[in-house]
């Protein structure tokens, strides 16, 4: 007797935020109007789901929001899919930040479970937080098609589960760019969950 179960998860993340590129990590800034155009020009008219995921804060929120409407989906919105927490860096721009405190950065980059933001989330909280999310609501949706709308970080601790890599690397090596889709696929059967990574990073 067959007892798979595939369940199909694409992650989107978020368009541009108001201000452009910054460490916002826990900032609730909304999308710009070139967010909102990235957002609706990665999602094609005839795409379908069950659910819709997404992070709490605004700039993730308000697409799901949008999609759920229009598809007439059930929206669950986790608070532990938050960015991760940058602390003293929030809400300095890449230029500021590397003139300001550009050897930390470093640091935090090669290695962020060594090195977190000063006063902030280190890699080794921020993947335990976003991977329980991960399982918890992979669990609860499995067997239906999921769009998760979130965050570049999230998406790398995410993915880092899916593939078995080391936060660290996952942060370091894989690119989100502004409403870079990846689809994952996780069938679980008699002998446990597997999960592979059909795209990653894709956009319009």
């Amino acid at each position: 007797m067959d007892t798979e179960t595939t369940t199909w998860v694409d992650l989107i993340r978020h368009g541009e935020p108001e201000g452009g590129r910054r460490y916002r990590g826990h900032r609730d800034d909304p999308l710009s109007t070139t967010g909102w155009a990235q957002m609706r020009g990665a999602i094609s008219a005839d795409e379908r789901w069950d659910a819709v995921l997404c992070s709490p804060l605004l700039r993730c929120r308000a697409f799901a929001e949008e999609v759920a409407r229009q598809q007439g989906l059930p929206l669950h919105v986790e608070p532990q899919l938050k960015e991760i927490h940058f602390g003293d860096w929030e809400g300095f721009t890449p230029t500021e930040l590397a003139q300001r405190d550009g050897e930390r950065l470093a640091a935090f980059w090669a290695d962020g479970e060594r090195h977190p933001p000063p006063n902030g989330e280190s890699l080794t909280e921020f993947h335990a937080r976003v991977a329980g999310a991960w399982q918890h609501w992979t669990d609860r949706l499995s067997g239906q098609r999921v769009l998760l709308v979130g965050h570049s970080g999230m998406i790398r601790m995410i993915l880092a589960s899916v593939l078995d890599l080391a936060p660290s690397r996952a942060m370091a090596r894989l690119y989100i760019p502004y409403a870079g889709r990846s689809r994952v696929r996780l069938d679980d059967t008699e002998h446990g969950r597997l999960g592979c990574l059909l795209s990653h990073g894709l956009t319009p």
